[in-house]
């Protein structure tokens, strides 16, 4: 008789990810600066969100870092959400995880490169609905509009912040069945 270690994902316990990728024309350091500073996600959330951040943000980002928030992710439904940093290497990446809040996983990993003209930031989130079946059902028409929403201001409001990247190398040219008859 053998032991046998269960791998299969039980559906209620789905856990979704989300995963942007805005490339920025400002320096690393300036980038960085912006984004490792809790004070800034108020300006990057929706203003009828009323994020406001209680305590934790009064200095430069470290890892073991928490930061309190009152947040109205839906309208009527204050609630306070706990993050930590649990891992910060300068000028590249910084994760934050939820320690208490409104969902039952948040793992968000933020990454910044230089690449030339700017930056590129990446984001990676994974994150797990609570209510079992009922978080799953609210999931595609509810959750999921509501963080692509979000993501999608934030962009919007480091284009208006920064300017709007362009790519200054020029386009590479493929290799045409032309090329290859001439």
């Amino acid at each position: 008789m053998g032991y046998y270690l269960y791998l299969h994902t039980p559906s209620f316990m789905k856990i979704y990810s989300l995963h942007t990728k805005q490339n920025l024309p400002i320096p690393l350091n300036k980038a960085w600066d912006f984004l490792s500073d809790p004070r800034n996600l108020k300006t990057i959330t929706p203003e009828y969100m009323g994020f406001n951040i209680v305590s934790g943000a009064d200095r430069p980002m470290f890892e073991g870092q928490l930061i309190q928030y009152i947040v109205t992710p839906l309208s009527g439904f204050k609630t306070k959400w706990v993050t930590e940093i649990t891992h910060v290497r300068d000028m590249e990446y910084f994760v934050d995880e939820q320690r208490f809040g409104p969902y039952a996983l948040w793992h968000h990993k933020h990454f910044i490169k230089e690449i030339p003209g700017g930056v590129e930031m990446e984001d990676l989130l994974h994150y797990k609905l609570p209510f079992g079946v009922f978080g799953q059902m609210a999931h595609p028409f509810l959750v999921k509009p509501k963080l692509d929403e979000i993501f999608k201001f934030r962009e919007q409001k480091l284009i208006d912040l920064f300017g709007a990247f362009e790519d200054k190398e020029p386009a590479q040219k493929g290799i045409t069945r032309k090329d290859i008859l001439n």
